[in-house]
């Protein structure tokens, strides 16, 4: 397969550049405050393999991610202030914490923060949880 040539805007082989203008309602209810977001994104697929349809598709599913994994790590479990920095116990700490998330969804708790607070008022839930999961 030959090598896709550089289209000039400093990513070889982007066959699509696109941008993204999102105006929402922050939740802030009270002023209803409206905000403008842009955000750009790049592919190396022609028009012909994606589409905007597609690539709305594949947007919407990359914030259903960001919105049921992401976002839990960063507000509930608050990783963006851990201490921990060494070695690979970075790495070990997102993987339990995805797999406590995981667990948590796989027995059908939608909100991870309550679930969290409701396994910690008694030692023998999470036991029960990964016995039964």
């Amino acid at each position: 397969m030959p090598a896709l040539e550089t289209t000039g805007i400093g990513f070889p082989g982007a066959a699509q550049v696109l941008r993204l203008t999102r105006t929402r309602t922050r939740t802030d209810r009270k002023t209803g405050t409206r905000t403008r977001e842009t955000v750009y994104a790049v592919t190396s697929l022609p028009t012909t393999d994606a589409g905007p349809e597609q690539i709305a598709q594949w947007l919407r599913g990359h914030w259903s991610i960001e919105n049921r994994l992401h976002w839990v790590r960063d507000v509930t479990y608050d990783e963006d202030r851990s201490q921990i920095h060494t070695g690979h116990a970075p790495q070990v700490m997102a993987s339990l914490g995805n797999t406590a998330i995981s667990l948590l969804r796989l027995a059908g708790h939608t909100n991870i923060a309550a679930a969290c607070r409701h396994h910690a008022r008694d030692s023998n839930r999470p036991v029960e949880l990964l016995l039964t999961s």
